[in-house]
């Protein structure tokens, strides 16, 4: 039997028993039997031991999916799938990685912006997003991490450089992140860009506009003004593209001609 403060051997339930092993207790219980006595003792124990268990496990992050295909009479239902599922086959393609990876990082608890950082950030030095990962934990954030990193401007690029300079919050070193991206696979105007993030657009709605205004003779930004003004979903987005989410991989690959 296992505790988190330890393992109970059986000696240490003999131990708590020895107080019954003679006929006393046959006194005190005449119609009890000594094995059904233990079972009882045991089950009290269990009682006790398991909440104690269950508070040291893990918080788990459920990334379940009920609704994972557009539906008309429910626009709406299956867009954080969408979203989810393009942004992590994004970031599976252009890292070479596994996208039950991220699945099971977001399930441990890991977020979304320190794995494009730490990604990233393995590319830039001699670190594996692993330790990367491990040394934000032991930080304030990430720019603590990359100043120890001592990675130059010229390694990290002018604007990651300054946001690390200006202890920037971990979720906008994380869109910048997603910002090189875009310019190394030359997917949206630098100018387009900037005026999406001057909107609020997230790294996941951003790969997303992009994706259908590939597919489309719309701009990233008119898509997501539809979508944020409430005039469409993401789901009525992907059907007017005519985008099969489940050849998501394909339609990611094709958007960066690899």
């Amino acid at each position: 039997m296992v505790s988190r403060f330890g393992v109970f051997s059986s000696n240490r339930q003999d131990h708590c028993l020895e107080g019954f092993q003679s006929n006393d207790y046959k006194k005190i219980f005449p119609r009890v039997e000594m094995t059904m006595f233990k079972q009882a003792l045991i089950s009290l124990m269990l009682l006790l031991i398991l909440p104690l268990s269950a508070m040291a496990l893990p918080a788990i992050t459920c990334h379940c999916f009920t609704d994972r295909a557009y539906d008309p009479t429910h626009p709406e239902a299956a867009d954080s799938y969408f979203l989810a599922t393009t942004q992590n086959t994004f970031f599976a393609t252009v890292f070479s990685t596994e996208k039950k990876m991220i699945v099971k990082k977001k399930q441990q608890g890991t977020l979304m912006d320190d794995l494009w950082i730490a990604y990233w950030a393995a590319e830039k030095s001699d670190s594996s997003p692993e330790s990367l990962l491990q040394a934000r934990g032991a930080k304030k954030n990430w720019s603590e991490v990359f100043g120890q990193l001592g990675l130059s401007r010229e390694i990290l690029g002018a604007n990651v450089s300054s946001a690390v300079k200006s202890q920037a919050p971990d979720e906008r070193l994380a869109q910048l992140v997603v910002d090189d991206l875009f310019t190394r696979f030359r997917l949206l105007p630098e100018v387009e860009r900037a005026d999406l993030r001057m909107q609020g657009v997230s790294n996941p709605e951003m790969i997303l506009a992009t994706l259908v205004a590939a597919k489309t003779k719309q701009s990233a930004g008119q898509i997501y003004l539809e979508v944020t003004g409430g005039l469409k979903t993401w789901g009525a987005k992907i059907d007017e593209a005519k985008i099969d989410m489940s050849e998501i991989q394909k339609e990611i690959s094709a958007l960066l001609n690899i």
